[in-house]
């Protein structure tokens, strides 16, 4: 089998434990109501969903392709790979793909990841990533008592202090995410990064809520909020995607709290780990070295997550697919231009 419906992919995905979330039916869904197109491939090697957006009319129909926190590896085998990327090339060309990149959700430095890198060698390094290719992942499938033994000593109470009685912290679980986004809004302003409408993160919060995979958790003090979360499973993994708190009341650890109904959540599910979702793209050393110093980019939300005490993993990395040179180094200068002005 080549390319599969998206009804297809729904079935397929669900015997899949390794799928990221990124690649899951539900979020390639919400993806075509704001602007994308999916298409969707299976072969015996690997499998993904592709993304596609269009571009401006002047272009004459040309797209952008991406396939996020994807392939799905199924074998190791280089040939097989090969053929999973020729039907993947058919299926951008006929879409008019520009280029194509890939960001798979693959450890480097493990067997998986060098057979796909061995499949990948028309592909270049990307000239931007989208996801963040670093991460830390916590194990939620032992005791309870071994997540709090794994934090540092200032997690470790600011956790225990937050789920005491007398701080009246309370979890909430609204299906309309109105709290969280006036939460997440409130928290772009402060740290300085741009969110998307209300409405888009109703649609995947819905399109996961309705598998039973998604939830928006609310920390209420005295009944006024004051942090969310928002966490989706996939597979046999949690992803922490999105995160807010108030100015006021932090001292009542309401993020420790959340973090740690999140993880009984995962473990609930018959997860193995909580994906924590991103911290600067650094080596170890670095970032032990720089965390207390630094707060710009992701650096000071890795302050936070490195205190939990998990494992600090990268993914292989971002890639591009070229199909027209001359517009891709224009769309590669457009985007310099860009973050330059930002």
């Amino acid at each position: 089998m080549a390319e599969a419906t998206a009804e297809r992919w729904r079935s397929f995905v669900n015997g899949e434990p390794n799928c990221s979330v990124l690649q899951s039916a539900e979020w390639a869904g919400v993806k075509e109501r704001f602007g994308w197109r999916a298409r969707y491939v299976i072969c015996d090697a690997a499998a993904a969903v592709i993304l596609f957006r269009r571009l401006p009319r002047w272009t004459l129909g040309a797209t952008i392709a991406y396939i996020p926190r994807g392939p799905i590896l199924r074998r190791k085998n280089v040939y097989e790979l090969g053929l999973f990327w020729r039907e993947v090339d058919a299926i951008c060309r006929r879409e008019r793909a520009i280029f194509l990149r890939v960001e798979p959700e693959i450890e480097e430095n493990t067997e998986e990841g060098a057979a796909l890198m061995a499949s990948m060698r028309a592909f270049t390094d990307a000239f931007a990533t989208v996801q963040p290719p670093r991460t830390i992942l916590l194990s939620v499938n032992t005791p309870e008592t071994d997540w709090l033994l794994r934090m540092n000593q200032k997690t470790r109470y600011n956790t225990n202090f937050s789920m005491r009685e007398e701080q009246g912290l309370t979890l909430e679980k609204p299906d309309d995410v109105g709290t969280f986004y006036s939460l997440f809004a409130e928290t772009g302003a402060r740290d300085e990064f741009g969110v998307h409408s209300q409405s888009y993160y109703q649609a995947v919060y819905d399109a996961f809520r309705r598998e039973n995979r998604g939830f928006n958790l609310v920390a209420a003090a005295e009944g006024k909020p004051i942090a969310a979360l928002m966490l989706f499973i996939q597979g046999r993994r949690g992803y922490y995607l999105y995160g807010a708190s108030a100015n006021a009341e932090r001292k009542r650890m309401p993020n420790h709290f959340l973090q740690y109904h999140a993880m009984r959540i995962c473990a609930e599910y018959g997860c193995s780990d909580y994906d924590l979702w991103g911290i600067p793209d650094e080596e170890p050393a670095v970032l032990e070295a720089q965390f207390r110093d630094r707060s710009d980019g992701l650096w000071g939300v890795y302050r936070f997550k490195r205190g939990y005490g998990g494992r600090t993993v990268r993914m292989l990395g971002s890639f591009d697919r070229v199909y027209a040179p001359l517009a891709y180094r224009l769309a590669a200068l457009i985007d310099r231009f860009r973050r330059r002005r930002s």
